[in-house]
This record gives C-alpha cells, structure tokens and sequence, in this order.
C-alpha cells in the first residue's frame, strides 16, 4: 500500500507540476522567449534622415537648371534635419547610428551645394575648396577625438565648458545650433540663387568682338542672343549651362538673404575654425599621455 501510495503521491506531485508549469507539457517549465533586438535602422528618426537623402538628391537633380524647385527641396531637407532630434527624444530613440548619419548628410549635402557654386563661380573656386575642407575637417576631427578621448558612449554634442566656451554654447543650446546651421545654409541657398540672376557675380562667358558687324548682342538677357545649341557643341558645357542660368530670376531677394545671412555664416566658419583647433590639441594631450604611459621617448643606452 505505501509503494502504491508513493507512486500516487509522485503522479499527483508531477500533475500539480504541470499545472504549475501553466503548461500541459511534462517535460518541465517553460523557458521565456528571447526578445527580438530591435531594428535600429528603421527607427522613425533614422527613417527621417533617409528621406533628407532622397530630398537632397532630388534637390540634385535640379539644381542646375531649376533654381527654386531646387531650393524648396534642398530647404525641406535642412529643416528636417531638426525634426530627426525631436523625434529621437519623443520616441526615446536616440543612437549613435542617427548621429553620425546626421552629420554625414549635412556634410554631404553643403559640400555638394558648395561644388555646385564652385563650378557656377569659377573664380571664387579656392574659397568655396577651402569652405569645403573646413567643414569635412573639423567635424571629423571633433568626431573622432570625442570617441577616442571621452569615451565611447559620449556625444560630439557634449563638449564641456572647461574645453571651449564657445563649442559648449553652440551645441549644448539647441536654438544657438539651429540658428547658426539654419543661417549658414540659407546664406549658400542665396549664393545659388544669385548664380541665376546676378551677372555682377556670374558674368557670361559669351562677349562678341567689338567689330561685329551685325552689332547683335549675346549677353544674358537680350533676346537678340542666338540659340545655345548653336554656339556649344554640349549642352551640358559650362558656357551652355551659365547662358541658360543668366537672369532667369531676379536678383534683389537673394542679395537681401545673402546679407543678412553672411555674419552668422562667418561665425559659423570661425566655430568650425575653433573645433578643428581644440580637437587637434585633445588628440595632441592624449598622444602625450599614451607615450608617457609607455614610457617615450625611451632613453638610448
């Protein structure tokens, strides 16, 4: 009787077992599914910076030849670029992955305009090369020696006061970063648009020699100008191109923006100027320090 009731008492032990379980299953306790990593690439500002890709390069397309189509898509993919920031706070969905794509799109998407304006400008082409590689280094720079020199899990946002004063205002107060981002874009925006309608800056390649019989003229403008496609041999040369954008708009509106864009634009380039300084000495400091740890320069026996 007591084996049989043993053997009872471990059938029902297991059963209570099973039901404890919540499982109909005796094999044992069920075993929680590991949740699936989240997919970073498809976070709502990750998805955001994607399409100011798409917009810039739509903005690309046409910027040769369609200035304000150009320009409204070229602005709605700067504006967006302060959206991404709100949506990763709101949705808690802040990553490194967001912040570099971030800054590679702002990079790319002025360098692009800046080489746009070189090849309209020729003459101003050094300057803009030079605007350019400011740009690319110092963000590069500043970039790199917050990861190496912070830590991994720091921001190149966050740059403490005791560092720069200034680098510390500009990005710690979001509408001091917005304000000088928004302004220096804005200042090439107009730039671009002067390249269409101001022959002061952009004058044209064609000018007729003085003992022209026919005293027509070619300069932009004067409808008595031949048809393009009879003076180049491409449409897409650089005399065809700069004969199709001269006067196509009018000039005074973006002589108004560009003035009143060009001091926060200037400021904009000594900040770029200040963070390729102090990230060049943060790099410096901890080379120093790694030779010091190893014990360099070591002394010749």
């Amino acid at each position: 009787m007591n084996g049989v009731r043993t053997r009872k008492q471990a059938k029902g032990a297991g059963a209570q077992q099973v039901i404890a379980n919540g499982s109909g299953d005796p094999r044992g306790p069920l075993r929680e599914r590991p949740e699936s990593p989240e997919n970073i690439f498809l976070f709502y500002p990750n998805i955001i910076g994607y399409s100011r890709i798409v917009l810039a390069i739509a903005s690309l397309y046409y910027m040769p030849l369609h200035p304000r189509t150009c320009s409204l898509l070229y602005s709605v993919s700067c504006l967006l670029d302060a959206m991404d920031g709100i949506a990763a706070r709101h949705f808690q969905q802040s990553t490194r992955f967001g912040a570099v794509l971030d800054m590679v799109t702002d990079r790319c998407t002025t360098a692009c305009l800046l080489v746009f304006l070189s090849s309209a400008w020729p003459r101003w082409a050094l300057l803009f090369q030079g605007l350019i590689s400011l740009d690319m280094a110092s963000h590069y720079m500043h970039m790199y020696a917050t990861l190496t020199m912070a830590g991994k899990g720091k921001s190149h946002k966050n740059v403490d006061s005791g560092r720069s004063r200034i680098l510390h205002l500009y990005y710690t107060r979001k509408s001091v970063l917005f304000a000088f981002c928004a302004f220096n874009e804005v200042f090439f925006i107009a730039l671009y648009l002067l390249s269409f309608s101001s022959p002061t800056l952009s004058p044209s390649l064609l000018q007729l020699n003085s003992d022209n019989a026919s005293g027509s003229s070619v300069q932009p403008g004067n409808p008595a100008h031949p048809i393009a496609s009879t003076l180049f041999a491409s449409p897409y040369s650089a005399g065809a191109l700069e004969l199709a954008r001269a006067n196509k708009m009018d000039s005074f509106w973006p002589w108004v923006i560009a003035g009143v864009s060009f001091p926060i634009m200037a400021a904009k380039q000594f900040i770029n100027v200040v963070q390729l300084v102090k990230a060049s000495k943060w790099l410096a400091e901890g080379d120093i320090d790694d030779r010091r740890a190893q014990g360099l320069p070591r002394k010749k026996s």
